[in-house]
């Protein structure tokens, strides 16, 4: 299958892409905050900017969107990584790409670790899926109990 637009317009909608302050991120530190976590966010002085730092706790959570960060291919109930690409117009290069982030993922996570950070990051599918569900990881991950309802585990943590 042929890509059917011209590359400066994949380009220019590519680049629109939010990287911060997405759906899902807005949605899940609107649920953190209502019960009572105070945080701050994208602190450009830490390795990966985090969507939300707690500092005196020296944690930080992700929500990583399933495309750019591998697991695209699990939504879409694909038997592998490499089967999401069977039709895209340079498989080759987003196979590259994704993997890059994946790879960069680790590596931040071992870098803040080696900072004396701890990380999470949640699925952005799981935390509109269930957002709830997702704070109280947020919650258990920060206290070790969670602050309402019942958990279910929907993280990705390395």
């Amino acid at each position: 299958m042929t890509e059917s637009r011209a590359p400066d317009v994949t380009s220019r909608i590519m680049s629109a892409v939010k990287n911060k302050d997405g759906e899902a991120e807005m949605l899940l530190r609107r649920v953190l905050h209502g019960r009572g976590l105070r945080y701050r966010l994208h602190d450009g002085t830490l390795i990966g900017r985090p969507d939300i730092v707690f500092p005196g706790r020296r944690s930080v959570v992700f929500v990583d969107g399933d495309f750019w960060h591998g697991n695209a291919w699990r939504l879409r109930g694909m038997a592998s990584f490499d089967e999401q690409f069977r039709f895209h117009s340079r498989p080759e290069f987003w196979r590259a790409k994704i993997t890059r982030n994946v790879e960069r993922d680790r590596e931040v996570n071992a870098r803040l670790a080696e900072m004396g950070w701890r990380v999470l990051r949640l699925w952005e599918s799981d935390v509109l899926k269930d957002v709830n569900a997702c704070a109280d990881q947020v919650a258990i991950f920060l206290h070790g109990y969670p602050n309402a309802g019942e958990t279910t585990p929907f993280c990705h943590a390395d």
